[in-house]
């Protein structure tokens, strides 16, 4: 069921009449439970029974690892000697220390049995034995979402291990993993972020309707629009290596850094919005990641919660920035690297994690050095150091896409190869420009450009000028970029990108 459709909306729409259409919550639990069930089951029906049973997994543990059951506090038993009641939580929160390490290694377990267990099979067999066994053709479909699925399990187990109460309500933890809006792609939300807004959920105001329908049909534009005609380029172009010149692979790279934002963003947009109209607020994932000054800064406005995840449960627990500079450059490049695995097994995921974390630790190292330096310290805070370090940010950051869009090494090599003195084929030029694209290089450059001076105009007037569109705007201009989307955007949408992450 694709989010930018007609059927979405009449599912939305249905599922909503319902919602607010019964007064009890413990009701309206069950209808988005169900309704997400619908949801999934129009995707994989095959993998619900393994998600539903996951969930019902994790939910059991979260219960075993919060339940308190060493004989009483020594304050309120005074037939329990102090030595005796010490050892009872020594023994207890050892017991809580397994049961935690249990779910963890369950359910990474079975993120690696779907995303990594045939690629490392064909990394690491000889390939008279991949051949043999048919694992040269052989393709295992993940679960769509296994992956944020996953990570917000181990985030509920770790919360509860550090004190955050267990729920002992199913049908609310079932539809908090399933929720239709974020089970595909995220955002990656935290349990009690979720359920405890059920507490006070009341029917949006008109203002929060037409944020709500303003955030799905800007969505919409970002990806039926802009992303999907920009990714028609990035497809034909990566997909047609040895016959683009340089300024085709420079071409497709910065459109591709374009349309995965726009894509990304613009899903989460659609998903926090049709959340909104159920009451529910989830977290945003991005915050203008492209107009950040540094690669640190990068990651505190790309992706947000998965790089919350990382900085929670790994991160921090790794040590974070407490045990030296030397420990804290190896912490973060351990992290960019499970960063790297988690969109994928291919090397090429590893390879632009490697280079994410070789940029953070000479981003740390470079601070370390400039605030010893009384020159640097103020360059960087000047114009042209502000400018600088953007563009030196945006310059690996976009080059770092191509491992990120061609993840076979041989691929992304080849496009690093050719991204200079390599002219282009002139069936290329033909093909694409002429035939697909129907514009020449030039406005092809244009286009990507304005879109570009198009986001740092809103940029400019939300973050420095504080302005929005008030309500009544938004909900004027909801129906004209629909209708928009509807006419413009190419005829089958390609899918959202981070369903295979």
């Amino acid at each position: 069921m694709n989010l930018i459709s007609i059927v979405y909306g009449l599912f939305l729409l249905s599922v909503l009449g319902i919602y607010w259409s019964i007064g009890e919550q413990k009701l309206r639990l069950w209808v988005l439970l169900i309704a997400s069930v619908v949801f999934y089951i129009s995707y994989q029906p095959q993998y619900l029974p393994l998600l539903l049973a996951l969930a019902f997994i994790n939910y059991r543990l979260g219960i075993e690892i919060g339940q308190n059951t060493s004989p009483g506090e020594h304050s309120q038993d005074w037939r329990i000697s102090n030595l005796e009641w010490q050892y009872a939580q020594a023994d207890w929160n050892r017991r809580r220390l397994i049961l935690v390490c249990i779910g963890v290694v369950l359910n990474i377990f079975l993120l690696f049995g779907f995303k990594y267990l045939i690629p490392f099979l064909k990394f690491a067999l000889p390939e008279a034995t991949i051949t043999s066994f048919g694992l040269d053709t052989f393709k295992l479909l993940a679960p769509l979402g296994i992956s944020y699925f996953v990570f917000e399990c181990i985030a509920y187990l770790v919360d509860v291990y550090r004190g955050a109460p267990a729920t002992g309500n199913f049908v609310k933890f079932a539809t908090y993993k399933l929720f239709f809006a974020k089970v595909t792609s995220g955002p990656i939300t935290g349990y009690h972020q979720f359920a405890n807004q059920f507490k006070t959920i009341s029917f949006p105001t008109a203002n929060i309707i037409s944020e709500a329908l303003w955030l799905i049909a800007r969505g919409a534009v970002k990806k039926g629009l802009l992303a999907d005609n920009i990714g028609i380029f990035v497809d034909i172009c990566f997909g047609n290596l040895q016959r683009a010149g340089s300024t085709d692979i420079w071409l497709a790279t910065f459109a591709y850094g374009l349309q995965l934002y726009l894509d990304f963003s613009g899903y989460v947009d659609i998903a926090r919005g049709s959340a909104m109209l159920f009451g529910l607020v989830l977290p945003e994932n991005f915050d203008s990641p492209y107009f950040s000054t540094s690669i640190a800064d990068f990651w505190r406005r790309w992706h947000i919660t998965l790089g919350d995840w990382l900085r929670n449960y790994l991160y921090f627990p790794l040590g974070g920035s407490r045990a030296g500079l030397e420990r804290t450059c190896v912490n973060l490049m351990v992290v960019m690297v499970v960063c790297g695995v988690w969109h994928g097994a291919a090397l090429g995921f590893i390879a632009w994690g490697m280079i994410h974390g070789t940029a953070l630790v000479v981003h740390r190292l470079v601070d370390r050095i400039s605030n010893g330096i009384e020159f640097l310290e103020h360059f960087w805070q000047t114009p042209i150091g502000v400018i600088s370090a953007w563009l030196i940010t945006q310059l690996m950051v976009f080059t770092s896409w191509i491992w990120f869009r061609l993840p076979s090494l041989r691929d992304s090599n080849l496009a690093i190869q050719r991204l200079w003195g390599q002219p282009a084929d002139a069936q290329f030029s033909q093909l694409v420009y002429v035939e697909a694209l129907k514009m020449t290089q030039f406005q092809l450059a244009f286009i990507l450009a304005t879109t570009f001076v198009c986001m740092t105009i809103a940029y400019f007037f939300k973050r420095h000028l504080k302005l929005e569109f008030n309500w009544h705007l938004k909900l004027l201009l909801v129906p004209l970029c629909l209708y928009i989307v509807w006419l413009l955007a190419p005829q089958g949408s390609l899918p959202f990108i981070y369903f295979d992450y």
